[in-house]
């Protein structure tokens, strides 16, 4: 995406993504699992699954980091138009600062939080530190979400990540893991293993959730 966009069509670009993603929307169905309903919190996810931000409760009260980049100022745009709060610090160590605090000031308004943790670029599926610093500092906690489908409408990409979406009809799950709590004097890493532990695990349970999901026929519009 970042060879096509100079600064000029990036709005242009977003505006056809968003209307893409409008239209997927109307064949889009997703169903909860084991949300625990805290608020606030830090939702965590894989990168592949950045989409399935589209599941969660309150977009109007949810912040999702984006980074500050070309592409990033499209994705931004789109999230915003979906009914999201974004956050982007500046780009660099200090950037990356900046956005921690903002994250930190919106959750301690009561606001969710939504991050990519395995994002921006990688290793795929391996869980960084910086939810759970944020969260500790928040003194909120972080939330395993995973993004599931067996129909073959849901689409792998071949990007670094393996990004899922639905394409057409398609029926999906946001299944959740049980919230992690990280005391003030709570060891960071050993809160980073059982997150990922965590979404690993939800990888593992989500076949069998959407089996049960599917045989109750509880599949409804997201609005």
């Amino acid at each position: 995406m970042v060879r096509i966009l100079d600064g000029k069509n990036t709005e242009i670009i977003s505006k056809l993504v968003f209307r893409i993603l409008k239209t997927q929307e109307l064949f889009t169905r997703i169903i909860e699992v084991g949300n625990p309903n805290i608020k606030p919190c830090v939702y965590a996810m894989w990168h592949c699954h950045q989409f399935c931000i589209h599941g969660l409760p309150e977009r109007a009260n949810t912040n999702v980091l984006i980074s500050r980049s070309k592409d990033g100022d499209v994705i931004a745009d789109v999230v915003e138009r979906w009914g999201f709060k974004t956050i982007r610090g500046s780009k660099g160590k200090k950037g990356a600062v900046e956005a921690s605090m903002q994250m930190i000031e919106a959750l301690k308004r009561g606001e969710n939080c939504a991050m990519m943790v395995d994002g921006p670029r990688g290793p795929a599926r391996v869980a960084k530190d910086g939810a759970i610093k944020i969260a500790k500092l928040a003194g909120v906690p972080v939330v395993p979400v995973f993004w599931y489908s067996k129909n073959f409408t849901w689409a792998k990409f071949n990007s670094w990540d393996n990004m899922r979406s639905p394409i057409f009809a398609t029926n999906l799950i946001n299944i959740y893991g049980e919230p992690i709590y990280i005391s003030p004097d709570g060891d960071e890493e050993e809160a980073r293993l059982k997150l990922q532990k965590s979404l690993e695990e939800l990888e593992q349970k989500a076949p069998k959730a959407f089996d049960e999901v599917y045989k109750f026929g509880i599949w409804r519009r997201k609005k």
